[in-house]
């Protein structure tokens, strides 16, 4: 059997970054008259690429049957609102946004950025693959397009006379298997003078906190600013400045611009942390075949941990319905012989149970119901805001568990 071949490169695949064996889904929550039908389970074996050092797996499944119908609300956090509102604020001041700009956010999700340019009077569009998210949106009164963005999309908009000042892609660039399609499409949309901002997890922070569990079908790609660089030098865009952002344990905010735009001229940010990644190996294979031994001492220490809480009569549940919990708890292999349930904020996760592992989920009333001794903190990148919102649980004694990047009990 041949090597599979890597999307921005087309060189064959032959090293491996992280087996997390086979899972399902991470969004595909279950309802209880569907945990005794079988469940589709995919490898989630991610690879590296020894000529442009992008991190990615292979597509399993289409992005359609993924993003259709959607589970993934932004706005149910307060922390990632809070994101918005800031990125919003200094946006519209650093590129002079006014009535007169075309502001673009791509896979817009629920209307959760773009409310903050419409307050401001400024023209806004959402492209966004999901229908239910979509409607959310368009209830805020947002202009949202349900369509998958690529060339075919940025053609359309550019035919109807709509180019944007400002594109935005947060968090969207992982979950896009055709790269190239993808950023040729924002190539088109883009105004000359236009910025496209993306927002992604960076691949050096997910190494060195051990991040695994980002890892899931839905994310078909992971980058270094290096290997972004590349990506969009072979379409003609730029990057002009990064900033490293604390969100999802470590992101990179790209900003980007045509090749031949003389007026945006590159920071010292991007060479910056270019020699940042080139001492830390990230261009070197060594530095991604080593990870996979970090995972496995941290599944043996989690495990570890729980089976001792357990001997010892502790109760146990979860915080959280994320899609990389949902790869943390198949990969280690935790049920509810563990955690007793999962709780979470999304009314659309709220009665299901968890991919694979069938945990139950209930609504974080359940916590003060139960009084548990650990609460396990599964959205890890916001433990802060999930730590503040029960810290009621240290009436009884209850602790917080934080699992990424080792395992630590908070009280």
């Amino acid at each position: 059997m041949s090597d599979p071949t890597c999307r921005l490169c087309s060189a064959p695949l032959r090293h491996t970054f992280a087996n997390l064996g086979m899972s399902p889904l991470s969004n595909s929550f279950l309802r209880e008259e569907q945990l005794n039908h079988m469940e589709p389970y995919f490898p989630l074996h991610a690879r590296v690429c020894d000529e442009c050092f992008l991190v990615q797996l292979e597509e399993y499944e289409k992005p359609e049957n993924i993003f259709s119908d959607y589970a993934y609300f932004s706005s149910y956090s307060r922390s990632w609102l809070d994101h918005g509102c800031r990125y919003a604020k200094q946006a519209i001041e650093r590129f002079h946004l006014n009535e007169q700009s075309f502001v673009v956010e791509v896979a817009s999700n629920d209307g959760y950025l773009l409310q903050y340019f419409a307050q401001k009077n400024i023209p806004v569009l959402g492209v966004e693959p999901a229908e239910n998210v979509a409607t959310a949106a368009r209830e805020k009164g947002i202009q949202t397009v349900t369509r998958f963005f690529g060339e075919k999309t940025a053609s359309d908009l550019c035919a109807d006379g709509r180019r944007a000042d400002l594109i935005i892609a947060n968090n969207v660039l992982a979950h896009v298997p055709d790269l190239n399609g993808f950023v040729r499409g924002l190539r088109l949309l883009l105004k000359a003078s236009g910025v496209v901002t993306i927002e992604v997890p960076h691949l050096l922070r997910l190494i060195e906190f051990c991040q695994f569990d980002t890892i899931y079908h839905e994310h078909f790609s992971y980058f270094s600013l290096c290997t972004a660089k590349k990506l969009f030098q072979n379409h003609g865009l730029r990057i002009f400045d990064v900033e490293e952002l604390p969100t999802h344990g470590g992101s990179l905010r790209l900003y980007i611009c045509h090749a031949d735009n003389r007026s945006l001229r590159p920071l010292d940010s991007v060479s910056t942390l270019e020699r940042t990644e080139l001492r830390a190996g990230m261009q070197e294979i060594a530095k991604y075949t080593t990870f996979e031994r970090q995972v496995r001492q941290l599944k043996r220490s989690l495990l570890q941990f729980l089976v001792t809480a357990k001997a010892e009569g502790k109760t146990l549940v979860g915080y959280g319905a994320p899609a990389k919990g949902n790869t943390l708890l198949n990969y280690c292999g935790i049920g509810p012989e563990f955690l007793d349930y999962t709780v979470d904020m999304n009314p659309h996760k709220q009665n299901r149970f968890t991919p694979g592992t069938h945990i139950p989920i209930h609504t974080p009333d359940r916590i003060r119901e139960t009084r548990p001794d650990y609460v396990v903190i599964l959205p890890w990148n916001l433990k802060d805001e999930i730590i503040s919102q029960l810290s009621f649980i240290r009436d009884w004694g209850g602790r917080f568990v934080v699992p990424i990047p080792n395992v630590k009990v908070l009280a």
